[in-house]
């Protein structure tokens, strides 16, 4: 199949307001710089859409061509997507838990099931990694619930497009929608595989409905034995071009996993050199803290707008509360001043 001839992405000024690069680094049918101009009308045709809907939010083009990639650029497809995408959000009050989600407990969790972003791969993607082998569902909903495991991740994705997405793109100085995903086996015996199925099956379904397009990468590492044979099978299911994306390795991973993640940024545990303080699952290093490339994320001035009107309410309540304080002395003074004051014959 021909390569797609490089087109600049038509972007809209209501929407659009990219501070990183919008082309994608090679020349992919249906991505950024290499839309035919069927694909540019068909962006246009679904925004209309959905500003007729009522729908104000996430229409910058860059969202909406993920959705459209998503369902082969059937048009009513990704609106339907897109439309029970927005309901979700509403229904989980996404957008104002980011700017305020706290997760105390995740160094506790980490012991059973880190899930970590950590440096980038030779492309400049994100590195995502997960261990599922020590899962243990019963010790976890003892240290939190699996609402709350489900809106952590929900909140990381978030942070995936916004920081750590477009901080990638500009040390990359190409556009970067996706991650490199390594997901750990190791330990996940069939003891195990029906907790393990269980909650990936849940944050499965919440990364293909609500976070499409964001899988670079899937390198599934100490692949038990037998799993080739399943692979093998279901990936006759799956869309071609997402079987490209997923290697599905046994022990011997760590040549082929090198070839992509540079040593110096693969923690050591998995073969490479890197040994962050405190441990690389609760470093968060990567491009989106270096301050050459980092940007406040939006939540981040949502964060500050909510953080300044609590410092105003406080401020408020001090005042009033001084206020007050100040009128019953004065009151209490009249009072002694009255009782004192000697009484007419």
């Amino acid at each position: 199949m021909a390569q797609p001839a490089p087109s600049p992405l038509q972007l809209d000024s209501k929407y659009d307001d990219y501070d990183f690069p919008t082309s994608a680094p090679t020349p992919q049918n249906g991505h950024p710089g290499y839309l035919t101009p069927e694909q540019q009308a068909q962006v246009h045709q679904l925004r209309l859409l959905l500003e007729q809907e009522g729908f104000t939010k996430r229409l910058d083009t860059l969202t909406l061509l993920r959705f459209l990639r998503a369902r082969k650029f059937d048009v009513e497809l990704s609106k339907k997507m897109f439309i029970d995408c927005e309901k979700w959000r509403q229904e989980t009050k996404l957008d104002d838990t980011v700017p305020s989600w706290e997760y105390p407990e995740k160094e506790e969790m980490f012991k059973y099931y880190p899930q970590y972003y950590h440096k980038t791969d030779k492309d400049g993607r994100p590195v995502y990694i997960e261990q599922l082998g020590g899962i243990d569902l019963t010790a976890m909903y003892k240290i939190t619930t699996a609402e709350r495991m489900l809106t952590n991740l929900a909140v990381e994705y978030e942070r995936l497009a916004d920081p750590r997405l477009p901080a990638c793109s500009r040390k990359a100085g190409t556009l970067l929608e996706t991650c490199c995903t390594i997901m750990d086996l190791k330990g996940v015996g069939l003891a195990k595989a029906p907790q393990v199925y269980s909650y990936v099956k849940q944050a499965s379904a919440l990364s293909q409905n609500y976070y499409p397009e964001r899988l670079g990468k899937l390198y599934l590492i100490n692949a038990p034995w037998g799993f080739s044979t399943v692979w093998s099978v279901v990936k006759g299911w799956l869309d071609p071009v997402t079987v490209q994306k997923i290697h599905v390795l046994g022990s011997g991973y760590k040549s082929e996993l090198l070839a992509q993640v540079p040593a110096e940024n693969l923690p050591k545990q998995f073969g490479g050199e890197c040994e962050c303080p405190g441990g690389c699952e609760l470093s968060d290093m990567g491009p989106w803290r270096e301050a050459e490339w980092a940007r406040p994320a939006w939540w981040e001035g949502k964060k500050k707008e909510a953080d300044d009107a609590a410092i105003q309410t406080a401020a408020g309540d001090i005042k009033a509360g001084e206020a007050a304080a100040t009128t019953a002395v004065e009151a209490a003074d009249e009072t002694k001043a009255d009782a004192a004051a000697p009484v007419a014959a």
